[in-house]
């Protein structure tokens, strides 16, 4: 075995114009003694468009587990490997986590070689906040847990990306517009970078009009962006307001004030104030406590 192991190169190939294929990903793919591909049979496809032979290995999410172990083997004997996924930055809701969590464990190298991303170019076009924005991959496919998840991102601030199949598209911005609301920006990317590249932009209830009229909206790979909320509410504030009713049920504003502002971590006089406010818009206090 060798003394010094072989690198994995992570390495990202085009999502759909072939143009963007770097040079170094091109001479790296030419150059390693194996390419872990999702599907051998793209890659394939892909290595012959490059003018690029080697040998290839499937790595994809049904058998992951078991070929960690076998390309182990190669970059322990110092063989270097390349490690793609079907389209755009491996590892981005593609296999090759577990693979990566070894080589952390073992300490190995690892050299990312930095190209396409459907998230990242749909993310520059799409006219949002892109400062702070939160990949959330593929949704759940079916319809309760997505719409639950939609519920629990519903009220961040960040800008969304979502990855979608032609198959569910419709039913997602449907679910968006539900729980969003129509007015929600958004922009929904499809095909990036091919022939038929089409960006709509605007508000959900728009962009929902804009999919049903364009005659290639049943084709394609879907990239959604979706602006944060611009006023999501106030956590604190609420969970303030929650617990000052329930200790109004049963004792004093000010006494409920003080109670409220240990168990939350709130400011006494926020508490007080507040509390004066809930007890003032509901029934009279009903001990007749006076409250100065």
């Amino acid at each position: 075995m060798s003394t010094h192991p072989g690198t994995l190169f992570v390495i990202a190939t085009p999502i759909g114009n072939l143009d963007d294929i770097s040079t170094r990903a091109r001479d790296t793919l030419a150059s390693v003694d194996l390419v872990a591909a999702e599907d051998t049979r793209r890659a394939g496809q892909l290595l012959t468009r490059l003018g690029v032979r080697n040998r290839l290995l499937s790595l994809h999410e049904h058998n992951e587990a078991e070929r960690v172990e076998e390309i182990m083997e190669d970059l322990l004997s110092g063989r270097n490997v390349a490690l793609i996924s079907d389209a755009g930055t491996p590892l981005v809701s593609d296999p090759g986590y577990r693979l990566l969590a070894e080589l952390r464990r073992q300490d190995l190298p690892v050299s990312p070689i930095p190209g396409s991303c459907a998230a990242i170019a749909a993310l520059s076009v799409a006219g949002l906040p892109s400062d702070r924005f939160r990949f959330e991959g593929f949704l759940p496919a079916k319809g309760g847990a997505r719409r639950r998840r939609l519920a629990e991102l519903a009220h961040g601030r960040d800008t969304l990306v979502i990855y979608e199949s032609v198959h569910r598209i419709q039913e997602l911005l449907a679910d968006i517009e539900q729980i969003l609301g129509a007015d929600r920006p958004i922009t929904v990317a499809r095909e990036l970078t091919k022939l038929h590249e089409t960006v709509h932009r605007g508000t959900v209830a728009d962009v929902r009009r804009l999919l049903d009229e364009d005659p290639g909206g049943d084709r394609g790979e879907f990239t959604v962006v979706i602006a944060g909320d611009p006023e999501p509410p106030d956590v604190e504030r609420a969970e303030l307001e929650r617990v000052i009713e329930i200790l109004l049920q049963e004792v004093s504003a000010r006494q409920a004030a003080t109670l409220a502002a240990e168990i939350t971590g709130a400011g006494r006089k926020e508490a007080y104030r507040l509390a004066n406010e809930i007890r003032d818009l509901g029934d009279p206090d009903p001990r007749g406590t006076p409250e100065a």
